[in-house]
């Protein structure tokens, strides 16, 4: 069943789907995102990718070197905040605009369990409420985070020595001392079970036109088939799944909603996308004929005002 379907990821500065930008999936370029909240480049990368674009590399070497052999996927960002804003407010995970109880797969609550137990205990919401959701702080569920200088000026330009492939845990220049002085462990298991603590995420700032990068990564979702893969467990969504159904990720401001980053994966069936591309032959090739004597084609006093 899973062959019927590719995979398109798309990006964007808001839920609204006409400010997305499809992703190269496991290509060297980032999506830029600029936005009020902050400015940002986003890599996504899939092993075993099958999806659009087509021509899509079908993996990265990212997945060749550790601490990366074993993962699915990975969510790769650099992020400057245009505001500061509290350790606690600034959470990453899926939510909906829909309810999805009478969709999700038998076992769904034993997974949810499994993944708040071993994965991420910092994981909070609600997958049968009329807008499912799961967040959980950055700073203790993103897997790797690395804190860097300030930029200079307002212009929050991303400094061209910072990129999105295998970044490692820690701070650069003065974002080590960042790091120190708030006492955040080195180790990256560690800084996510030290920021589990409410007080501590509350310590923490997400300064104004400082440089964060961040890595989201796991060997569980397998979103060539929307499969969850847990230690002793594991289900399909695939027989549950509408007609181009999305699982969401975004980055945002609990506080007061505002969204930082969207990052969209949808299963599109293939006859759709072979339908579109038919379509749009079909378009050039009636641009094509429609052109015959456009060369000839002269203007009427009445045309030119």
């Amino acid at each position: 069943m899973a062959d019927k379907y590719l995979l398109r990821v798309t990006a964007g500065p808001s839920y609204d789907s006409s400010t997305h930008q499809v992703v190269a999936v496991n290509g060297p370029n980032s999506i830029h995102i600029s936005s009020e909240q902050c400015t940002a480049n986003i890599n996504v990368r899939i092993q075993n990718y099958r999806g659009l674009p087509h021509g899509s590399p079908k993996s990265s070497p990212y997945f060749s070197s550790a601490p990366h052999t074993n993962d699915q996927y990975s969510i790769a960002f650099t992020m400057i905040p245009h505001k500061t804003i509290s350790g606690n407010a600034l959470v990453f995970g899926n939510d909906f605009d829909y309810p999805i109880k009478d969709r999700l797969p038998p076992g769904s609550g034993t997974a949810l369990n499994i993944v708040r137990w071993a994965i991420d205990p910092g994981l909070d919401g609600d997958i049968y409420s009329d807008k499912p959701h799961l967040y959980g702080p950055l700073l203790s569920s993103i897997n790797l985070l690395r804190v860097g200088d300030k930029v200079q000026g307002d212009k929050y330009e991303i400094p061209v020595t910072f990129h999105e492939d295998g970044i490692s845990e820690g701070g650069l220049g003065e974002g080590e001392k960042v790091r120190e002085e708030k006492g955040v462990p080195h180790d990256a298991n560690q800084r996510k079970k030290w920021f589990l603590t409410e007080d501590k995420r509350k310590q923490w700032e997400w300064e104004a036109g400082r440089v964060y990068q961040g890595d989201f990564f796991n060997p569980y979702i397998d979103f060539n088939d929307f499969s969850l893969k847990l230690p002793g467990f594991s289900l399909s969504a695939l027989g549950y799944i509408g007609k181009q159904d999305s699982l969401r990720y975004v980055l945002k401001n609990r506080d007061n909603g505002d969204v930082f980053f969207v990052v969209v994966f949808t299963l599109v069936p293939q006859g759709d996308v072979d339908e579109t591309n038919a379509n749009a032959r079909s378009s050039e090739e009636n641009k094509g004929k429609g052109s015959k004597g456009d060369d000839t084609y002269e203007p009427k006093e009445d045309d030119v005002d």
